[in-house]
C-alpha cells in the first residue's frame, strides 16, 4: 500500500536555493535561470547532472540519498526524414541511400540497423541505440547523423527533418506485404499521409519482464514494476498536448497553412480533418490513462478488435496479417504506446531540428526520472489543468479536458494559449530538478519565451489558408536542410570535436534569411520559466496561480 511509504514533501525541490531567489517575482526568476544556464555554458562549464541538487529536501535543506537498487533506464530515440535533392525537391531513393549508410556503419563501427526503410520511398528513419541518458543518446544519434549526411551528400542528396513537406507531393509507398495490408484496410489515398509525415519516436526503457515480446502486458509482473510501468505510461499520455505544442515545426502541408499543427491533425485525423486515422481512432489516437495493468490490457484488446472490423470492412483476409507477423504492436500506431522493446514508446513529436528534438527529450526524461526516483503515482484529477505534484502524487488533468480541449488548443494556437503555455510551464517545473543536462533545454526553454520551429516560419501569426508558391517552398527546404546540417555539425563539435562532414567551416555552413520566410524570433507575450525547479510555498503558489489562469481562459 502506498500508505506505508514515507510521506514526500509536496513542492518540487529547488534548483538555487538562495534568498533573492526566493523573493524574486516569476518574471525576474526566469531571466535570472536563463541568465545563469547561459553563463555557465559561456564559461565552458559543463553544466553538471544534478544528481546532487535533485537530492535536497527543499522543507529541510538536507540531502537525501537516491533510492538504493534503483536501475538507469536506458532510452532511444527514433527520427523519420525526407528525402530530397539539393534544389528541395523530394526524391524516392530511400533504397539506394539505406545501402550505403549501412555499408558506411559496418566500415566505421557503427550499427547498420540503425538506417532503416519506412512507408514512403522518400523517408527514411534513423534511430540510436539504447543509451544510458541523454548525453549519452544525443552523442549516438549525431554520430548517425553525420555519417547519413556524408552519404546524402556524395548521393546529390539532402535530409529535410521537419514534420511536413511543405508542398504538395505524391509519396510512392511501398508494397511489401505488412505495408500493403495497412494501406488495404485503411484506404490507399487516407494511407499516402504517413509518406507526407515525418515523427520522432522516444523509447523510455520499462523494468524487465513488464511487456512481452509480442507487446502483450505481463499481469504477474512484479508490483514495482507495474507502478513504473503505469507511472510512465500515464505520464507519458499526459505530456501528449505538451510534445504537440513545443515540436510543431513546418506549418504547411501539401501547399497551405491552415493553422493548425499540421502533421499531428492530418496523421491523427482530429479536428474534423480526414487523415490517417480518422476513422480508427483506436489505433491511432491518444488513448486513456491506465489505472491499472488490466486497463492497457483492454486497450489492447479494443485495438485488436478494431484493426480486424477494419480489415474485414476492407475485406482483407486476416490470415494476411498473421503471415506478415502480425502482433499487437503491428495494430497500434498510437501517440503513446507499449513497444515490444520492453518500452513506452512516445510518438507525439513533428520530426524537427537536433536541438529541438535533444531539449524536449531532456525535458521528458527529466519528468520520466522524477516520477520514477520520487515513485510518484500519476493520477488524474477533477479541477486539474496542469503538472500539479504533491507527496507522492502527481495530479495531472482527467483525460477529457487533455484529449479535448487541452489538445485541441496545442494543435491551433498553440504555444500562443494562455491554457498551453501554463501547462508547458508546468511541465518545464516538473522536470527541472532531474535535468542531466540544462543546456540542453536552453534553445527550447529561454526568459524570452518558448521557441518553437514553427514560430521561426510565421512569427506569433496563426493564418488560416495562406499558400506556397513552389519556389518559396523549395527555397525553404533548402534552408530547412542548411540549418538542420549546420545543426549537426555544431552540435557534434560540442560533444566530440568531431570536423563538418564536408569540410566547411561551421559559419559559411549557417541557414541564409528566406525571403519573407525568415528564421525569426515573434514577439512575446510575457516571459517564460527557465529550466529551474522552484521550492517551498512558493512553487505550491506557483501552481495554484497557473491553475487559476487556465481555469480564467477556459471561461
Amino acid at each position: 500500500m502506498r500508505s506505508s511509504r514515507l510521506r514526500r514533501t509536496t513542492n518540487p525541490t529547488r534548483a538555487f536555493p538562495t534568498e533573492n531567489f526566493r523573493r524574486a517575482d516569476t518574471a525576474s526568476r526566469r531571466r535570472c535561470a536563463a541568465d545563469r544556464i547561459r553563463s555557465a555554458a559561456r564559461k565552458g562549464d559543463p553544466i553538471k547532472v544534478l544528481a546532487d541538487i535533485t537530492n535536497v529536501d527543499s522543507s529541510t535543506g538536507e540531502y537525501r540519498s537516491p533510492p538504493r537498487g534503483l536501475p538507469v533506464r536506458r532510452i532511444g530515440l527514433e527520427q523519420e526524414y525526407f528525402l530530397v535533392d539539393r534544389r528541395g525537391a523530394p526524391r524516392d531513393l530511400a533504397d539506394p541511400f539505406l545501402r550505403e549508410c549501412r555499408e558506411a556503419a559496418r566500415a566505421e563501427g557503427l550499427d547498420p540497423r540503425s538506417f532503416k526503410e519506412e512507408c514512403a520511398k522518400g523517408l527514411v528513419e534513423i534511430t540510436t541505440l539504447p543509451s544510458h541518458g541523454v548525453v549519452d543518446l544525443a552523442r549516438n544519434y549525431l554520430a548517425n547523423l553525420g555519417l547519413a549526411l556524408g552519404v546524402a551528400s556524395e548521393l546529390g542528396l539532402a535530409l529535410y527533418p521537419l514534420g511536413t513537406y511543405p508542398l504538395p507531393i505524391r509519396p510512392v509507398m511501398r508494397d511489401e506485404p505488412a505495408y500493403a495490408v495497412k494501406a488495404s484496410a485503411i484506404g490507399q489515398e487516407r494511407f499516402s499521409h504517413a509518406g507526407r509525415s515525418a515523427g520522432t519516436h522516444l523509447h523510455l526503457e520499462l523494468p524487465p519482464g513488464t511487456v512481452w515480446p509480442d507487446v502483450k502486458t505481463a499481469l504477474g509482473a512484479p508490483l514495482a514494476s507495474q507502478e513504473e510501468l503505469l507511472g510512465l505510461y500515464n505520464l507519458a499520455t499526459a505530456l501528449d498536448p505538451a510534445l504537440v505544442a513545443l515540436t510543431r515545426a513546418c506549418p504547411f502541408y501539401e501547399g497551405r497553412a491552415e493553422g493548425v499543427a499540421a502533421r499531428t491533425v492530418h496523421y491523427r485525423g482530429i479536428l474534423g480533418f480526414d487523415g490517417l486515422y480518422a476513422n480508427l481512432r483506436e489505433v491511432g489516437a491518444l488513448s486513456a490513462y491506465a489505472s491499472r495493468v488490466e486497463d492497457l490490457v483492454d486497450q489492447q484488446r479494443a485495438r485488436y478488435r478494431a484493426w480486424f472490423a477494419a480489415m474485414d470492412l476492407a475485406r482483407v483476409e486476416r490470415r494476411l496479417f498473421a503471415w506478415t507477423r502480425g502482433n499487437l504492436h503491428r495494430a497500434s500506431w498510437n501517440p503513446v504506446r507499449l513497444s515490444p522493446h520492453t518500452t513506452v514508446e512516445i510518438r507525439s513529436m513533428d520530426a524537427n531540428f537536433p536541438e529541438i528534438i535533444l531539449a524536449v527529450c531532456a525535458l521528458i526524461c527529466g519528468a520520466a526520472e522524477r516520477v520514477r526516483r520520487e515513485r510518484l503515482e500519476v493520477r488524474p484529477c477533477r479541477g486539474v489543468l496542469t503538472l500539479e505534484p504533491d507527496g507522492e502524487l502527481l495530479h495531472v488533468p482527467i483525460f477529457s479536458y487533455l484529449n479535448g480541449e487541452l489538445l485541441a488548443a496545442a494543435t491551433t494556437r498553440g504555444t500562443l494559449d494562455p491554457r498551453v503555455e501554463a501547462y508547458l510551464d508546468s511541465f518545464v517545473e516538473f522536470a527541472s530538478p532531474y535535468l542531466e543536462e540544462r543546456s540542453f533545454v536552453e534553445p527550447l526553454v529561454s526568459s524570452r519565451g518558448y521557441e518553437i520551429t514553427e514560430s521561426e516560419f510565421l512569427g506569433d501569426a496563426r493564418p488560416s489558408g495562406a499558400t506556397l508558391t513552389r519556389a518559396r517552398g523549395l527555397t525553404l527546404v533548402r534552408e530547412a536542410c542548411r540549418r538542420f546540417e549546420w545543426q549537426v555539425v555544431s552540435l557534434r563539435r560540442r560533444f566530440d570535436g568531431a570536423p563538418p562532414a564536408d569540410g566547411r567551416d561551421q559559419e559559411s555552413s549557417k541557414p541564409r534569411p528566406v525571403d519573407d520566410l525568415r528564421w525569426r524570433q515573434g514577439p512575446r507575450k510575457r516571459d517564460r520559466p527557465a529550466c529551474v525547479g522552484e521550492g517551498g510555498e512558493q512553487g505550491s503558489r506557483t501552481n495554484t496561480r497557473r491553475t487559476r489562469r487556465a481555469q480564467k481562459d477556459r471561461s
